[in-house]
């Protein structure tokens, strides 16, 4: 048997793994019968949600993971956002003794941010610039600032990471 190597790999990302600070938050069955979310209470307030990005790593170069793009699946419910923003950080893990080093990547993002803040069903689609090979010494973080307005209601239902898997 030779090497794997398959280009279209999708991995799920749940809200129960998403890290969330700041406001009021809440697990709730999803709109749609079946599904779950984090729910952000309305509020005039900047919340954050961490959301890692889970996919096989490798201690051989060019091996595991190659991360090429995140999608994010969220609904804002009750008024627009003032604003909404993504980080891709690569997190290299330190030695021992050593302190981790984080990276902002460069990415290009769809929907617009103007289309992002509105009411809908939104799936925010952020592609790498350069993927990302996943080692062992590797992790990835998406951050996602929402600047709520007054009474604005927002509900993150997945994420999906898009990578090449080599093995």
């Amino acid at each position: 048997m030779g090497d794997v190597y398959d280009t279209h790999m999708s991995q799920f990302i749940p809200p129960t793994l998403f890290h969330t600070a700041g406001g009021t938050w809440t697990s709730v069955a999803g709109a749609v019968t079946g599904t779950i979310a984090r729910n952000i209470a309305a509020a005039d307030q900047t919340v954050l949600v961490n959301i890692p990005v889970v996919i096989p790593s490798n201690s051989s170069g060019l091996k595991g993971g190659y991360l090429k793009s995140i999608e994010i699946d969220y609904e804002i419910t009750e008024a627009d956002c003032d604003a909404l923003t993504a980080v891709i950080n690569k997190v290299t893990r330190g030695a021992e003794g050593a302190v981790a080093v984080v990276a902002a990547q460069t990415f290009t993002q769809t929907p617009t941010t103007a289309v992002a803040l509105a009411v809908d069903q939104h799936r925010l689609v952020l592609t790498l610039a350069t993927p990302i090979w996943i080692d062992n010494d590797v992790y990835v973080l998406v951050e996602v600032t929402v600047n709520q307005a007054l009474t604005t209601v927002v509900q993150f239902l997945a994420a999906v990471a898009n990578f090449d898997l080599r093995l």
